[in-house]
C-alpha cells in the first residue's frame, strides 16, 4: 500500500488551463464564464451555483468539442517528474476537480494518476444540454473525496498533501497534514501551510523531502 498521498486540484494546478473557459470559448460565452470563474475561485460566490450558471452557457455544444478542447490542454511543468518521484517513493497521486470527467479522464490516464474525480456534463443526442449529471464535486465533495481515498489506501490524513489554488480547495486543504497553495488566489494564500509561486509542480518535491 502507498505510504503517503498527494491530491491536487486540476484547473490552473495540474493543468495550465481552466477547462470551463475553453469550452465557453467554443460556445461564445467566454467573457461571462471567465468573470464568474474568477469570483468563484476567490470565494465570492457559491461554487455549485457558479458552476451550474457557467455550464448553462454550454448548451448546444456538440460533444465533439471535447476532442478539440482536449488538444489545447497543457499539463503544468513538473507534473511528470512529480508523479514519477512520488510513486517511486511509495506514494500515490490523485486529482479532484470541479471540472469535468470528459476532459480529466484522458489527461489522468495519460499521465498515470492513481485516483481522479470530477463532475460530469449532461448530453443528449450528441449535444450538451447545459446541465450536469450525478453528484456535484464542490468544496465539500473535494474534502470528502480526500478522506475517502486516504481511508481506501490506509493512509493517515496527516500523511496526505493537498495542493490547490482556489477557494473551493480550502476544505480539503484544512484536513490534511500539509496544504500547499499553488500560484494561489488570496483566500488560499492566507490559509495554506506553504505557497509555491513558480508554475512548476516539481517544486513540491523538496517540500516532501524527495529532492534536495
Amino acid at each position: 500500500m502507498p505510504r503517503f498521498l498527494v491530491v491536487l486540484d486540476v484547473d490552473s494546478t495540474l493543468i495550465e488551463n481552466e477547462v470551463i473557459e475553453l469550452l465557453a470559448e467554443a460556445a461564445g460565452s467566454l467573457d461571462k464564464v471567465a468573470e464568474i470563474t474568477s469570483r468563484a475561485m476567490n470565494g465570492e460566490v457559491d461554487f455549485e451555483q457558479s458552476l451550474r450558471e457557467r455550464v448553462a452557457t454550454l448548451r448546444g455544444l456538440p460533444v465533439s468539442v471535447f476532442g478539440e478542447v482536449g488538444e489545447r490542454i497543457r499539463v503544468t511543468d513538473g507534473v511528470p517528474e512529480l508523479i514519477a518521484t512520488v510513486r517511486a517513493n511509495g506514494g500515490a497521486v490523485g486529482v479532484v476537480s470541479g471540472g469535468f470527467h470528459e476532459l480529466v479522464d484522458p489527461v489522468a490516464e495519460r499521465i498515470g494518476l492513481d485516483r481522479w474525480k470530477a463532475n460530469r456534463l449532461e448530453a443528449a443526442d450528441g449535444v450538451l444540454t447545459g446541465g450536469l449529471t450525478g453528484p456535484i464535486v464542490d468544496a465539500a465533495a473535494k474534502a470528502h473525496t480526500v478522506r475517502e481515498w486516504a481511508a481506501e489506501l490506509d493512509i493517515p490524513l496527516r500523511q496526505t498533501i493537498a495542493v490547490g489554488d482556489g477557494a473551493n480547495d480550502l476544505p480539503m486543504m484544512e484536513i490534511v497534514g500539509l496544504s500547499v497553495g499553488f500560484d494561489a488566489k488570496a483566500p488560499v494564500r492566507e490559509e495554506a501551510d506553504l505557497v509555491i509561486d513558480r508554475r512548476d509542480l516539481s517544486q513540491l518535491l523538496p517540500l516532501l523531502g524527495l529532492r534536495g
